[in-house]
């Protein structure tokens, strides 16, 4: 009887002097913000894309809709995939032009 109370008191001991963690849930910290997205949505519905590039997340795009409705878009779509590229020849020419 005396070594089990032994052990509870050294496990209390050990919870009461444990330095606490700052670390977030792993549910909370890996958690991606689009789960599905959608291949159809018409370019004259979105008022502003976001992307949004986490760690152990792929590649998301969500767009805002002129509705105030943000939905996920495939970021495979080809009209995405050329305003990206545009976007990229943009940056990289007024680049150059400095």
């Amino acid at each position: 009887m005396d070594m089990k109370l032994l052990a509870v008191v050294a496990a209390l001991t050990m919870l009461i002097y444990a330095p606490p963690s700052q670390a977030k849930p792993i549910s909370l910290v890996e958690r991606c913000y689009c789960r599905s997205t959608t291949n159809n949505v018409p370019r004259g519905y979105i008022r502003e894309l976001r992307f949004i590039h986490t760690p152990n997340c792929p590649f998301q795009v969500i767009a805002k809709l002129k509705t105030n409705k943000e939905v996920c878009v495939n970021p495979e779509i080809r009209w995405l995939q050329q305003y990206l590229r545009n976007a990229i020849n943009k940056m990289k020419k007024s680049k150059q032009g400095n």
